[in-house]
């Protein structure tokens, strides 16, 4: 008799999340993005409940419309690395993940603090590699300005393939003369407890597919139906592969959004309640004037859409400073809208609500439980980072109803079995890069090893 193939693990990352239509601001129990204690509890909840990672995302510089700061923006929120090494003091297994940038950080800093991180935290380190797209935020730096869609997967490639090299060069000296930077010395730290931290990477287009496919160990990606979902993944391990890769060492990490109730009516009552939560009057407005690019301010969110034309000229500056401009038809787009809301007589508010926002799962735990398997065991995803509602507080309910049902179905772990985030993700060692031809040899024995 042949015996059944084991199921397919779920991969869990808990998100804080930062400011956008996800968040609920006015929720009574919604907390501070600032004190340590909000990051502490939702980093606790999500080590209790065996998820693999504590994931932050990163702002390098607030939004603002009409130049003043969006009042919707998290204001003095910390930076990345000092959370989740304070946080490495106080949990000792889940992973500590943060969003840092390749276009605006050096390979060799960032190399050395993510290594740092990895030594405080036992090897529980990762790195969300990113982009950064306008010259809004470039102009907080020395450089300023932005590069280009393709010279910054350029940069991107060449940093993070640096910075790996970096990580595994104890005590080998390092020369690099490249495009982007040029380093020649020793890295200043020995290999850390998983020998390199794990990367993520966020990046939907087809740029960021390529550089993911290549460089990273995990991808952060949008939630999506099933039959997308599941194309995205295969074109993602075909890459992989097509790069000579082993394609289950790439992990494919929607994020992911619940609602749970008693019933599946409630379910969806709760989800309806979240979503004109998180969709305000002022929300509404804001996100259709990134396609509008004029203030919508005088036009009341619970009335029709705007009675004027968006402004769709790539060269006219954005009204609203800090986010991407939307790519693609934008035109086309808001006709669809027009038509959408005709349709169901919507109002401003009522659109953006439907288009915008959409909780991933919904239902009892029973039913989510079955959802996330279902998407893992048939191919669409290695698993999925939780987006809650409320920080930090919202999630609560999917460790304390969810995860046991996962759990008994096996493809959820009941305690941690390795040591580092690699080993608990399921990925596998990594061996140091050989020298490269132009490299000079290593130090003699005599060398100063590390204490």
């Amino acid at each position: 008799m042949t015996s059944e193939p084991a199921p397919r693990q779920v991969r869990l990352g808990a998100h804080f999340p930062g400011v956008n239509n996800t968040t609920v601001w006015s929720d009574p129990a919604s907390g501070s993005h600032i004190a340590f204690d909000s990051f502490v509890r939702l980093a606790q909840t999500a080590e209790r409940a065996c998820f693999d990672f504590f994931f932050l995302a990163e702002g390098l510089r607030l939004r603002e419309k009409k130049g003043r700061i969006h009042d919707l923006d998290v204001v003095g929120r910390p930076d990345t690395l000092p959370v989740l090494a304070a946080l490495s003091a106080v949990t000792e297994h889940i992973g500590l993940v943060g969003t840092m940038t390749t276009t605006f950080n050096e390979p060799e800093e960032l190399a050395r603090q993510l290594a740092s991180l990895d030594h405080l935290s036992g090897g529980r380190a990762g790195w969300n590699a990113v982009t950064s797209p306008d010259a809004f935020t470039g102009a907080n730096f020395r450089r300023g300005g932005f590069l280009a869609r393709e010279d910054r997967y350029t940069r991107a490639s060449e940093f993070v393939a640096l910075v790996r090299r970096l990580w595994t060069s104890w005590p080998d000296r390092v020369v690099h003369a490249g495009r982007h930077f040029d380093v020649d010395g020793r890295f200043a730290l020995p290999r850390s407890p998983q020998g390199q931290p794990v990367v993520l990477q966020a990046g939907d287009s087809d740029d960021g597919r390529g550089f993911g496919a290549t460089h990273a160990d995990g991808i952060f990606t949008l939630a999506r139906d099933l039959d997308g979902a599941r194309a995205f993944s295969a074109d993602l391990k075909a890459r992989a592969a097509a790069a000579g890769r082993d394609p289950d060492h790439l992990l494919i990490l929607p994020a992911a959004t619940f609602a749970l109730g008693d019933t599946a009516a409630e379910a969806e009552v709760r989800a309806a309640e979240i979503r004109r939560q998180q969709v305000s009057g002022q929300t509404a407005q804001q996100f259709l004037e990134r396609y509008w690019n004029r203030d919508l301010s005088a036009y009341d969110p619970d009335g029709p859409l705007p009675d004027v034309d968006p402004l769709p000229e790539p060269e006219d500056p954005l009204l609203f400073q800090g986010q991407v401009r939307p790519t693609g038809d934008v035109a086309g787009q808001v006709r669809q809208w027009r038509d959408l809301a005709d349709e169901k007589d919507l109002s401003l508010r009522d659109l953006v609500v439907e288009v915008s926002a959409r909780q991933t799962f919904v239902g009892t735990p029973a039913d989510v439980a079955d959802q996330i398997d279902h998407r893992v065991q048939t191919g669409a995803a290695d698993g999925f980072i939780l987006v809650p509602h409320l920080t930090p507080g919202g999630l609560d309910d999917f460790a304390t109803h969810v995860v046991p049902l996962l759990q008994a179905k096996g493809v959820l772990r009941t305690s941690y079995g390795g040591a580092t985030l690699r080993e608990n993700l399921g990925l596998p060692a990594v061996a140091p890069d050989p020298p490269s031809p132009t490299d000079p040899p290593s130090p003699s024995s005599t060398a100063r090893r590390p204490a």
